[in-house]
């Protein structure tokens, strides 16, 4: 990892979304930083003004002043990128933070490129790439679960479990490799037990962390969960209802949702995304086919499925063998009984033996609670501790830690047939390549651009 990186650059954005607001900030970041804004700002003079400090004043064209701002100053090394940053907060209005980009840009600073902040700062070593990547999950966090999991990766809980696995690796590594020195002396300075009690340890902590990416992976992008049934099962007033509007139509003629529709709540922290669909059945309409055809489509791309039934037309035999049929690739399915205020007390006992059903009147919103608790419970976050539990949401980190399994697997393997100790430290030095790749230890301009051009422009 580079700890120091120098540009001369200056690079400015908008910090603040796009649209009319009652104020907009303008962030800059580099060596003339604080000339570039002094130049155009009527006020204190702020090349001698200490950091962390707020000052009023306006900032003008020449003689025309385009408005009225406060200017915050964080001087190097104590800012967020660790240059000279300067944030301008002006009113919202688009058309006056146009003004002041363009005349910060004739002043000389240069558009920044989208993440170029939030790199600076990790090419200055003001946190690891993992801590970096957090920021973009911080921001676009929409629940209090994703929001916590991203702040204790951002405060490096995920960046000091690596790296301690890391420590503990190059001391073997650098062991060995001094073995390699020795080489005809016949000394060993690693302790071959020792080794293998320290990769399987390795091996058993990366599991755990590739499990959590399940709930990690939920907890970041939400559940897409479809609600399927037969036409007229209610599933567009359940939806309705779980989302307290009318979001669908709802009608007693069959065939009634020709497409699925899609809106998002949270429950208990957890984003579910819930999909309406056409109702399942043989059907000679062709628009209402290419509905059924959809809905099909969707259920292969879901992570939970709601199949909802009426409760008064069928029976319990009919709805397994209709759980059976829906879901061949046995993801994750929950039955769901609708119409329970009009069933007769002899078919709500009939169904009380079905395991796991959750039993609802969507048109009434009897027990929306209870299938709400349901919901939370298949997605199977009882396990989750997020203040004691290290959480992986990030695919790339996923990738990772499996290649440094595989790199440890052919170390043990290699200890096992008794190679030379050369080829033993090159299966080593990849499963540190790998893990260095993680917290950006190991870097290439690729891997970087790949991450920080996800961000946006002012981050």
């Amino acid at each position: 990892m580079i700890n120091h990186f120098s540009s001369s650059d200056t690079i400015v954005a908008v910090a603040t979304a796009s649209g009319v607001g009652a104020i907009a900030v303008i962030r800059l970041s580099g060596p003339e930083a604080v000339a570039i804004v002094q130049r155009v700002f009527r006020g204190k003079d702020l090349l001698q003004q200490p950091s962390h400090t707020i000052h009023f004043g306006t900032i003008r064209d020449g003689d025309k002043v385009l408005d009225e701002v406060l200017v915050s100053l964080f001087r190097a090394p104590t800012s967020y990128t660790k240059e000279d940053v300067v944030e301008v907060s002006c009113h919202g209005s688009d058309f006056i933070v146009q003004q002041l980009m363009q005349l910060f840009l004739k002043q000389g600073a240069r558009l920044a490129q989208a993440g170029e902040f939030t790199k600076r700062a990790f090419l200055n070593g003001q946190f690891d790439l993992a801590q970096a990547e957090a920021v973009a999950d911080l921001i676009s966090s929409d629940s209090a679960l994703s929001h916590e999991v991203a702040m204790k990766q951002m405060r490096g809980g995920f960046s000091q479990e690596i790296k301690k696995l890391r420590a503990e690796l190059v001391h073997f590594a650098s062991m060995i490799e001094l073995e390699l020195d020795f080489g005809e002396e016949d000394v060993e300075f690693a302790d071959r037990e020792q080794l293998r009690l320290l990769i399987a340890n390795i091996q058993r902590i990366i599991r755990e962390l590739l499990k959590s990416f399940e709930l990690g992976n939920v907890i970041k992008n939400g559940v897409p969960t479809v609600i399927v049934g037969k036409p007229n099962a209610g599933k567009s007033t359940l939806l309705n209802k779980l989302l307290n509007e009318e979001k669908a139509i709802v009608s007693d003629v069959p065939g009634t949702t020709r497409d699925f529709i899609e809106d998002e709540i949270n429950i208990e922290g957890i984003s579910f995304r819930f999909i309406d669909t056409a109702g399942l059945r043989e059907t000679t309409d062709k628009v209402e086919a290419i509905g059924v055809e959809r809905t099909l489509q969707k259920l292969s791309e879901s992570s939970l499925i709601i199949y909802l039934f009426d409760i008064i037309t069928t029976t319990p035999e009919e709805l397994r063998e209709e759980l059976r049929q829906i879901n061949p690739k046995k993801l994750p399915i929950m039955a769901v009984a609708n119409k329970i205020d009009e069933a007769s007390p002899t078919t709500l006992t009939a169904f009380a033996e079905v395991e796991n059903l959750v039993q609802i009147s969507a048109a009434e919103g009897a027990n929306m609670d209870g299938l709400k608790e349901a919901l939370v419970a298949k997605v199977n976050l009882g396990k989750l501790n997020t203040r004691e539990q290290t959480i992986v949401t990030n695919l790339r980190h996923v990738d990772s830690l499996n290649k440094t399994y595989e790199a440890l697997d052919d170390t043990l393997s290699g200890l096992d047939l008794g190679i030379s100790n050369d080829l033993v430290a090159a299966d080593i030095r990849r499963a540190l390549h790998h893990l260095g790749q993680i917290t950006g230890e190991i870097t290439t301009d690729d891997l970087l651009d790949n991450i920080f051009t996800k961000f946006c422009i002012g981050k």
